[in-house]
């Protein structure tokens, strides 16, 4: 039972979720603030917001029946029948615990020197991300069903959540950090990208109506090189803003990645070619961030 719990948790997303913690706390330490209680807090804030994500999102989608035997992608846990709809919901109902209980320690932490107002906002924010990682898929109306998936990973997986890592350390926030923010908020969405890629013929007969589904698949293709694009750009930008050396333009030697995964969603007709690109998107967001906060150290 342990192994499809651990496959229905999804842990090659977690990378992903921790660029922007790792992006924010290094760049609140190039300015010299880090708490360290902060980082260890916002990495399980956010392990546990992920988990909850991906258990809502396979519970969701095998409810609205986008889990089926056409499906692509790794085989589901409810689909499967390896873990039930209520054992399920259970789950989802213990990471919504543990999301509260890590988020408040954090907001805590993060606010008790400032005003109370803060700390309030950043319990709104926390609750709108729990609120999200459910939402998704799961509940009436799944946004993730109406092809508004992409905004919302654009935002807490990039905006908030390096600005948000950032402000928690540092109490204070400059308008140029919207450039990183916004580059780790490009390629997660790239990643999301990917995966509707790859499932847009069993999503569409499902009724999940993503954005992949809405443009249909060649122009979906033009819509992931600008998000690599706009990610790299973005970052350049920044660096460009506050050059010291050259060091800051670590993160670079990310993008031949970028380049070889664009030529596989080129070139590749078969959707299942692009599962494995997932796993490597992630990853490379994950040392994209670790090298454009390291290089600003």
């Amino acid at each position: 039972m342990l192994k499809h719990w651990l496959k229905a948790f999804r842990l090659r997303t977690l990378p992903l979720a921790l660029s922007c913690i790792f992006l924010g706390s290094a760049l609140a330490s190039s300015n010299g603030y880090f708490n360290k209680h902060v980082f260890i807090l916002a990495i399980l804030t956010t392990v546990f917001l992920q988990i909850l994500s991906n258990l809502s999102n396979d519970y969701g989608d095998s409810i609205h029946g986008a889990d089926n035997a056409e499906r692509v992608g790794p085989t589901r846990a409810v689909q499967s029948g390896a873990i039930t709809a209520r054992q399920m919901k259970k789950a989802i109902i213990v990471f919504i615990v543990l999301s509260l209980i890590s988020g408040i320690a954090l907001v805590y932490e993060g606010t008790k020197d400032i005003d109370l107002s803060y700390g309030i906002l950043f319990i709104l924010l926390g609750l709108a991300a729990i609120a999200a990682a459910i939402k998704y898929t799961a509940g009436k109306n799944p946004y993730g069903y109406r092809g508004l998936g992409d905004l919302f990973v654009f935002l807490f997986f990039g905006i908030v959540g390096v600005t948000g890592t950032y402000y928690l350390h540092h109490h204070e926030l400059q308008s140029a950090l919207f450039l990183p923010a916004s580059a780790i908020g490009f390629l997660s969405t790239a990643v999301l990208n990917l995966n509707n890629m790859r499932d847009r013929i069993p999503d569409e007969r499902a009724g999940k109506r993503t954005l992949v589904v809405h443009l249909g698949q060649e122009r979906s293709k033009y819509y992931h090189l600008f998000l690599l694009s706009a990610a790299n750009i973005c970052a350049i930008i920044y660096v460009c803003m506050n050059y010291d050396n050259p060091k800051q333009f670590l993160f670079l030697m990310i993008v031949p990645i970028h380049i070889m995964n664009l030529k596989k969603v080129f070139t590749q007709n078969n959707p299942g070619s692009l599962d494995p690109e997932l796993k490597k998107i992630a990853l490379s967001t994950l040392l994209f961030a670790i090298l454009l906060g390291a290089g600003n150290l």
